[in-house]
């Protein structure tokens, strides 16, 4: 009976690291503006991503690539809770132009992707410019985004039901049976 109580309490644990494995996933772009596979008559003045989750950024965590390899001037890229902005200064022929972007995870793993969009008509750059060079200042976080420490806390505990099934388990074991 005790050991039958040992095994499905082990089961028990094994199944629930073995359903956590989706808090692993990294942050997911969940929006971006302009949008992926957009057509757009002018270029933005702002580039925007949207995240399943608080970001923060490293240095030079944003690019935007055109034909011809192109790069337009991003200025400051700011957080608010799980959405990335900065502002540009877009110059380049019409044609296909990619948003790239690198961030850190919540778990402090690196993400990266890109979002493709075109310009149908030329960009030319404002007569005045708000964008400052991106390598101006590093990027400042959102003192209200997670740290991603509630993560840790779910695997601590998971941890620790697996590792009191394992000495319930090898206590039950060991002892002689009356």
């Amino acid at each position: 009976m005790h050991r039958r109580l040992a095994v499905a309490l082990l089961l028990a644990g094994i199944a629930l690291v073995a359903t956590a494995t989706p808090a692993l996933a990294h942050a997911e772009l969940l929006a971006s503006t302009p949008p992926a596979n957009a057509s757009l008559a002018t270029a933005p003045a702002t580039v925007e991503l949207t995240f399943d989750e608080p970001v923060t950024l490293p240095e030079n965590a944003l690019e935007v690539v055109g034909p011809d390899n192109v790069t337009w001037r991003l200025g400051t890229p700011t957080l608010t809770g799980a959405t990335v902005s900065a502002p540009v200064t877009a110059q380049g022929p019409a044609g296909r132009y990619t948003l790239v972007y690198r961030v850190i995870a919540g778990d402090g793993d690196p993400v990266s992707g890109s979002v493709a969009f075109t310009l149908t008509a030329a960009a030319t750059p404002a007569t005045t410019t708000a964008a400052t060079p991106s390598s101006a200042a590093p990027p400042r976080t959102d003192p209200s985004a997670g740290d991603g420490g509630t993560l840790l806390w779910v695997w601590l505990a998971a941890g620790a039901v697996l590792f009191a099934a394992l000495v319930f388990v090898t206590l039950r074991v060991r002892r002689p049976s009356r």
